[in-house]
């Protein structure tokens, strides 16, 4: 596939924006010399319970929620809204109303006050995945979901180099019923000062695994449930969907890369294609399994920015609390206070449900 082609701006306040085309030659708006930002008036607050910050962000309770003018669509003079200069493939662009992006480096380790608070920097940026309004990522082209990827891993690249940053998060909500405040398709990366608490303990059991002198556990999961083969949703050369054995949530995906890479900035251009192929499938598959597409949640699991890269596995996680339309899994007491999710669905039923979503793709890939 054509090779994507980034233009950076910045934007009349001060917030940057990244432009990923398809082609080389457009004309994109030029550098402003505008004032930057203000400050982010977001704070971190320590858990002392849990060991893990909360991001207090009061202000984001203002951000741009659905309304006449959607902010993302192309927009010229004189109405410009957030995305200058016309008609786009992918673009990249500053929260207006971000949760990070204070000033000063990762909050300090070590013994920490039972109240104790830190600056929150860090990044959050949002990624429109197209100019067209009404068109979601299943059901764009091959072309356009590659673009994005190469969007996900530049951006993962550029973001783990700031001091600030431990860990990016790349993710989609899809749908009002799961949080996203536009309907214009789009998703969200948040470079984060600290690794979050999922992600610390997924990376803590890599580490156990390796003092245990045991190979990847992410490879050994994704291995075993290729052969096993009753929950695997679609398999290609480079990528294996499948729902996993413990799965959580009514329907839920993971998606492994099934060579042990640590983030999407690693992937070669064939495994890259391949991703473009096997993800549009697996969003095309929530659109179609329940007879109307069901509201998701998307994130990508990668390396975080410095610690011991080579115990990651990169892979997206995809999954819903609607078991229907109109049927939803509310996590009670037991999920949200415990942790302890109880499953009302068999991952071997849903795997087979997923798997028959999508009838122009084979086990092993698309058919002609």
């Amino acid at each position: 596939m054509t090779r994507t082609h980034r233009i950076s701006a910045t934007l009349p306040d001060g917030r940057s924006i990244h432009y990923y085309d398809e082609r080389p030659g457009r004309a994109r708006p030029s550098a402003s010399a505008a004032p930057s930002a203000g400050p982010v008036p977001s704070t971190l607050r320590w858990d002392p319970t849990t060991e893990d910050w909360v991001l207090m962000a009061p202000h984001r309770a203002a951000r741009t929620a659905l309304g006449p003018h959607c902010p993302l669509c192309a927009s010229s003079p004189p109405e410009v809204m957030e995305i200058p200069g016309g008609a786009y493939d992918v673009a990249v662009f500053d929260n207006r109303f971000p949760a990070l992006g204070g000033p000063g480096g990762p909050p300090a380790g070590g013994d920490r006050a039972l109240l104790a608070s830190a600056a929150a920097p860090g990044r959050c940026e949002v990624v429109s995945f197209s100019s067209d309004h009404d068109t979601p990522l299943a059901r764009l082209p091959l072309a356009r979901v590659r673009t994005v990827v190469d969007a996900w891993a530049d951006r993962t690249r550029e973001l783990n180099r700031m001091a600030a940053v431990e860990q990016v998060v790349c993710f989609e909500n899809r749908g009002a019923e799961v949080g996203a405040s536009l309907s214009h398709p789009h998703g969200q990366i948040y470079a984060y000062p600290w690794v979050p608490e999922r992600f610390r303990r997924m990376h803590e059991s890599a580490r156990a695994a390796e003092l245990r002198g045991e190979s990847c556990v992410f490879c050994r999961v994704r291995q075993a449930e290729e052969e096993a083969g009753s929950r695997v949703v679609a398999r290609t050369a480079h990528w294996s969907a499948f729902v996993p054995f413990a799965a959580r949530w009514p329907y839920e995906v993971h998606l492994y890369a099934r060579r042990h890479v640590p983030d999407l900035d690693a992937l070669t251009d064939e495994e890259r294609d391949d991703l473009a192929r096997i993800y549009r499938s697996l969003l095309h598959r929530f659109e179609s399994v329940a007879g109307a597409p069901l509201p998701y949640m998307a994130v990508w699991v990668q390396a975080a920015a410095r610690r011991e890269r080579h115990l990651a596995h990169v892979r997206a996680q995809v999954f819903s609390g609607h078991r229907s339309p109109t049927v939803v899994k509310r996590p009670a007491a037991g999920e949200l206070g415990a942790g302890a999710f109880v499953s009302e669905a068999s991952p071997e039923h849903t795997a087979e449900a997923l798997r028959a979503a999508d009838p122009a793709w084979t086990h092993e890939g698309v058919s002609a």
